[in-house]
């Protein structure tokens, strides 16, 4: 028989950073049960293969599956491959472009690698949703569709809104919901994870397992982090995402742009520090013991290292120190070798113009913006402001180091 930590112990580590559990006072029943009979509880979060990279807003349910993994509990990774058909409507203001099984099929392998830097891949059990989606009859799935009705499905608030604004809502979409839960069916889970705003569906999920007469899930749900610019939530196509792929020098630059108070999130929601631990940091931060960029350094080569290494942390934290804090260049600053023809080059005297540098460096996407930002004196070649047109060059060839803003490249010219 299994040997589980305490309650006390399982609660404090189950619940850190949970924006909502539902019923709370269920899932102190379900561990007590749990440590009684020695049988572990089944845990699941489901991810549909999109897109075909994670980035550290997908970490959060991942991380949070860790915490149920190092109790002892029976972590389930569900890659939703059938669901994905059907697109997750979720905060959508219009029903999602089909993705074809090739494309899922490959998103699914690289899910797959990245998930593992976090779980351990030998206690946990991978599924896909076509192993009883699949399986479905028509009559199997007119009776799932009984137990709710269409005033229920519009109760979902992007179905409402879409609704009220007359935007199309295609009936393939009310089943979305219907299929993740009957995952939690097919599993038996007596937990699932989601997002905050993935209540509607988390719930559907109790509502079948009481029809076909299992014991409703407990539903914990997660906050949505914000990316980089502590607004929106962390998204690739806004921008403002860290990969879980990105070498490390670009994820501990990355980290290190998160703002003062978006930091403490990260603390609580990407690393394993316990509460207590975390605001111990905070109260240092606030008494002048711990300045706060040493804060957040300790913050980005924890999260560094959690997807590369110490190693690797620590040369990511020096090359950025090198390059951020003591005007130099680190190891990592990507190199380019330009033509000096194709920079107006004239040589009486040597020079170039010095918008077309920046923007064939790839630091502006357009003279106009590359000549904004030198009048703003954010263009510096070393750590001289170039606020020319024309930069004098000393000789040819030569490598510069071009600066806009925290952007660093070392330019050779030829």
């Amino acid at each position: 028989m299994a040997k589980f930590p305490s309650l006390q112990e399982q609660l404090d580590l189950i619940t850190k950073g949970a924006a909502e559990i539902i019923p709370v006072d269920d899932l102190s029943r379900r561990i007590e049960a749990s440590i009684a009979s020695g049988k572990p509880m089944r845990i699941k979060a489901g991810f549909d293969p999109t897109a075909p990279d994670l980035h550290l807003g997908h970490t959060v349910l991942m991380r949070k599956l860790r915490h149920f993994q190092q109790l002892g509990h029976t972590v389930i990774f569900l890659i939703g491959d059938t669901t994905a058909l059907i697109g997750d409507p979720t905060g959508k203001s219009q029903t999602r472009k089909p993705l074809t099984r090739e494309q899922i099929n490959t998103n699914a392998l690289t899910y797959q690698e990245q998930v593992f830097k976090i779980l351990d891949r030998d206690k946990t059990e991978v599924r896909y949703n076509s192993e009883w989606l699949d399986k479905l009859r028509i009559d199997d799935i007119i009776k799932l569709q009984a137990q709710f009705t269409v005033s229920q499905m519009l109760e979902r608030e992007d179905f409402h809104k879409r609704f009220n604004e007359e935007e199309p809502i295609s009936l393939h979409e009310m089943t979305y919901p219907l299929m993740q839960g009957y995952d939690s069916v097919a599993l038996e889970c007596d937990v699932e994870l989601g997002g905050t705003d993935q209540k509607f569906n988390l719930m559907r999920g109790r509502d079948l397992q009481r029809y076909f007469g299992q014991p409703p899930q407990i539903v914990l749900m997660m906050p949505i982090i914000e990316g980089l610019d502590g607004v929106q939530k962390m998204s690739k196509s806004l921008n403002n995402a860290i990969g879980v792929t990105e070498p490390p020098f670009e994820m501990f630059g990355k980290v290190m742009q998160v703002g003062d108070e978006l930091m403490w999130k990260y603390y609580t929601y990407l690393t394993d520090l316990t509460i207590p631990q975390i605001d111990a940091l905070r109260d240092a931060v606030s008494a002048g013991t711990l300045h706060p960029m040493q804060a957040k350094k300790d913050l980005a080569r924890m999260i560094t290292a959690g997807f590369h290494s110490e190693e690797a942390a620590g040369r990511a934290e020096e090359n950025w120190s090198t390059q951020f804090q003591k005007g130099g260049v680190s190891e990592d600053t990507e190199r380019v070798t330009l033509l000096k023809a194709d920079l107006g080059y004239e040589a009486t005297p040597p020079a170039i113009n010095t918008d077309r540098l920046v923007v064939s460096a790839g630091l502006a996407s357009s003279m106009g913006e590359a000549r904004r930002k030198r009048a703003e004196k954010a263009v510096k070649i070393g750590d001289e402001p170039v606020t020319a047109a024309r930069y004098d060059l000393p000789a040819i060839p030569v490598t510069l180091t071009l600066r806009l803003g925290k952007r660093v490249k070392l330019v050779t010219i030829e």
